[in-house]
């Protein structure tokens, strides 16, 4: 067998998969309802396996704090940009960046900081661009 799973670490799993059902089409692998503190949910988002686990201090297990910022962050991309947007507005997330058209590049995108202090981008492609053609595009981009 050979798999990649990205795990993470929030104050309260099933809280956040309570709002990541709300603003992704969540798929549920596995769910503990166990004391806070000893949960963790296996989830998947387009087939992209997240394995979220509660903060708990004894078992090294840090979630971001609120002051601090992550130096990574979830990318996914959407068949909908704005209503998933808008799903992660309205269920209590933060702008980092509003949606944003980037013709030149064929798509759309925008950052979001969910409540428990990871940062989600989100693509729509409107086309396919080139790797080719984007580096084209940045380099012409920087001559100005």
């Amino acid at each position: 067998m050979k798999a990649v799973e990205i795990d993470f670490v929030v104050r309260d799993s099933l809280a956040a998969l309570a709002l990541y059902e709300n603003i992704f089409e969540i798929e549920r692998i596995e769910v503990t309802d166990l004391e806070l503190g000893t949960n963790e949910v296996v989830f998947k988002i387009f087939n992209t396996q997240f394995h979220m686990l509660d903060a708990n201090p004894e078992y090294n297990l840090v979630a971001p704090r609120d002051d601090q910022a992550t130096s990574v962050w979830f990318n996914v991309t959407v068949p909908d940009i704005e209503e998933t947007y808008e799903k992660a507005m309205n269920a209590g997330c933060t702008i980092v960046q509003e949606v944003t058209k980037l013709e030149d590049y064929g798509l759309s995108n925008a950052m979001f900081r969910d409540p428990f202090g990871y940062v989600w981008m989100l693509h729509e492609v409107h086309k396919v661009v080139s790797h080719e053609e984007r580096i084209r595009v940045w380099e012409e981009s920087q001559e100005d």
